[in-house]
């Protein structure tokens, strides 16, 4: 979808002018992937209006596969604005400003005792009801499309816009003979949730999801906002049949439970902040990546916070990844090295005197 982000800080009812993006957690995590040297497709539906012509424009130019995008004459492209914050889970999240990892969200209470003069609560406001994108069925997105690739990517923000997107996700994530490794992002944003009010869009569906895919991401706080669910192994209880389970934990890092070995908790990265955007794609992004390369599950926890660095020091949701051999040698540092790692703007790209200068060790 199209994202407008303020051009300065300050209430949605302040700001004059906003500067046109791209968003959308499944397209955010193919052009990561793209950028990182995966082939991707993306899945989709837009309008035939400007905003959808942009949409397949910006995504193809990451170099991701836009041939199976359907355009939709009848319905407008899905749009939304948001404060120049972290996209909130619940009303009462506002923007973490010094925390870094795939999570930064803490409560308004908690920010304002830290920092009396912390942003505002971030405001979301999605425009997607009636959307081309909401129009995703069974129907129109055939198994030849979904099951294309080795891993199939879905998030609980399509199950949020319609009955049909949501029968979508459920035929995505039924176990069945010959489907690639579904890997589900349980992204649960409470406006679009609560612009749905019947039985079958209460926000426990998104654990039936789960339930049916291989791999699954979640952070803490999601897991306790849907589902009053708290604690990494709890929610890893409540997920018995993926055989891959992340619990994003904000600051702290990240917990992955597996059906063949210990839990595995990493810690996040010290970040300079540039935005506190995009850093949970960013981080399913980078896991993902490292999972088709094979990696153990440490390392992939690591490239996850790796690239999630990489998205929390620019402006927008996207970023330029680190190059691999990079991402490879940050992933292969001892605990210790790991720990006094300090990222900032601009440690993914390359200069002239080398990559060692992108990465500040204290």
């Amino acid at each position: 979808m199209i994202t407008f982000v303020p051009s300065r800080s300050g209430r949605l009812a302040d700001v004059p002018s906003f500067e046109r993006g791209i968003g959308g957690a499944e397209s955010n995590v193919a052009c990561a992937l793209a950028a990182a040297g995966h082939r991707t497709r993306w899945l989709s539906r837009v309008g035939t209006d400007g905003f959808g012509d942009h949409l397949v424009e910006a995504v193809a130019a990451y170099g991701v596969d836009t041939s199976a995008v359907r355009r939709d004459r009848l319905r407008p492209t899905g749009v939304y604005f948001r404060t120049a914050g972290e996209r909130a889970v619940g009303d009462g999240d506002r923007a973490a400003p010094h925390t870094a990892a795939s999570a930064v969200a803490i409560t308004a209470e908690a920010a304002a005792e830290a920092d009396p003069a912390a942003e505002p609560v971030a405001e979301v406001v999605y425009y997607r009801a009636g959307s081309a994108a909401s129009a995703m069925s069974p129907r129109v997105v055939p198994d030849r499309d979904l099951w294309s690739g080795r891993i199939l990517h879905v998030s609980g923000i399509t199950a949020a816009l319609s009955d049909d997107c949501l029968a979508l996700l459920r035929e995505a994530t039924r176990r069945r003979p010959g489907r690639p490794l579904v890997s589900f992002d349980v992204n649960y944003r409470v406006n679009l949730w609560d612009e749905r009010r019947s039985v079958a869009a209460e926000p426990a569906v998104l654990l039936d999801l789960a339930r049916g895919a291989d791999l699954v991401f979640v952070g803490e706080d999601e897991a306790e906002a849907a589902w009053n669910i708290r604690g990494a192994h709890a929610i890893r209880t409540a997920l018995p049949e993926p055989g891959v389970v992340v619990v994003k934990q904000g600051g702290a890092g990240a917990t992955v439970f597996t059906d063949d070995g210990p839990s595995v908790f990493v810690p996040a990265l010290t970040v300079d902040i540039a935005a506190p955007v995009g850093a949970g794609d960013a981080f399913a992004a980078g896991f993902l990546s490292a999972t088709l390369r094979g990696l153990p599950v440490h390392r992939r926890i690591r490239h996850g916070h790796l690239m999630a660095a990489a998205a929390l020091t620019v402006a927008g949701d996207l970023a330029v990844p680190p190059p691999r051999a990079v991402a490879d040698r940050l992933a292969a540092l001892d605990d210790e090295a790991w720990g006094r790692l300090r990222l900032g703007p601009g440690w993914t790209e390359p200069t002239a005197t080398g990559a060692d200068q992108e990465v500040c060790t204290p």
